[in-house]
């Protein structure tokens, strides 16, 4: 039997009468197992720095996992990151997921002065940025001298009580790669990682995995997908769309390419209707089919 999990994105933004918290309370009570939100610092519409609003959430919340959908490695040194982490995670009482990566955007990191970065710096910065996390968190002084980063005997105390799950939202060769080398989960988006191709990219995670003496199956394979409940579907490829059933079914077959674990993005301005459609109407009939 497969165990399906359902994460929802809570929106970053700041306009009023947005409300994060009260939307990740919502989440939690209506049996949603984690919920997340993006790293997109820079840009005129205004928005919340995920990593504060994600404390706000951890402490306004009991049960449901907060992960972070994901950070943009260049815009915070992976040491720090580390530090930042082990510190949430105990404070949360185990509920971090750290999802990172390397960073597409290279405007938004031009605009906050950190210049832009070719596509194999990113790749290595990402790789980077999970063998310092491991290091600090397990060794206790950890030296490393990479090409883009590097630490000089750092010490992290406390040590995190458990092993707090890294994921990547990766998607080129030398990317997926390192994923399946280094991480607990992949996080592709349906929108840039269509079904056709997002099974071809996983067998590469998993092989790059075997590759390196892992078990394939210790890798969480996440799903990010924007949906809506309504009827009729939307034409839009990039989203799960239409009446419940329609969007179950969807999502059962996704189950079955090897995504047991989902992050659901509601697509609309009726949000608040959304998630408890997805909850209510969606949700049990994939887990009843399970």
């Amino acid at each position: 039997m497969t165990d399906v999990t359902f994460g929802l994105g809570i929106s970053t933004s700041a306009t009023p009468g947005a409300d994060p918290v009260a939307e990740a309370r919502t989440a939690e009570e209506l049996g949603f197992d984690f919920v997340s939100a993006s790293d997109h610092l820079h840009g005129p519409n205004p928005t919340y720095e995920p990593w504060t609003m994600l404390t706000w959430i951890a402490a306004a919340t009991s049960r449901v996992r907060v992960a972070t959908r994901v950070l943009g490695v260049p815009y915070r040194h992976p040491a720090v990151v580390a530090k930042m982490a082990e510190t949430l995670d105990r404070l949360s009482g185990g509920r971090l997921i750290l999802g990172l990566g390397g960073g597409y955007s290279d405007e938004e990191f031009g605009a906050f002065g950190l210049g832009s970065r070719p596509p194999r710096d990113k790749v290595d910065g990402l790789e980077e940025a999970v063998r310092i996390a491991r290091g600090l968190w397990s060794q206790d002084r950890f030296t490393f001298d990479g090409r883009l980063y590097r630490t000089d005997a750092a010490v992290v105390e406390p040590k995190p009580q458990h092993r707090i799950p890294i994921w990547l939202g990766t998607y080129g060769e030398r990317a997926l790669a390192v994923t399946g080398r280094h991480a607990d989960g992949w996080i592709p988006s349906l929108g840039f990682a269509p079904p056709e191709q997002v099974v071809v990219m996983r067998q590469r995670v998993l092989a790059a995995a075997q590759d390196a003496g892992r078990d394939p199956d210790e890798i969480t394979c996440v799903y990010n997908i924007d949906v809506r409940v309504e009827e009729p579907a939307d034409d839009d490829p990039g989203m799960v769309s239409g009446p419940p059933e329609a969007v179950a079914d969807q999502l059962l077959r996704f189950v079955s390419i090897g995504f047991a674990t989902m992050n659901l993005l509601p697509n609309g301005s009726d949000r608040a209707e959304q998630v408890e459609r997805l909850a209510r109407e969606v949700l049990p009939r994939v887990r009843a089919a399970i």
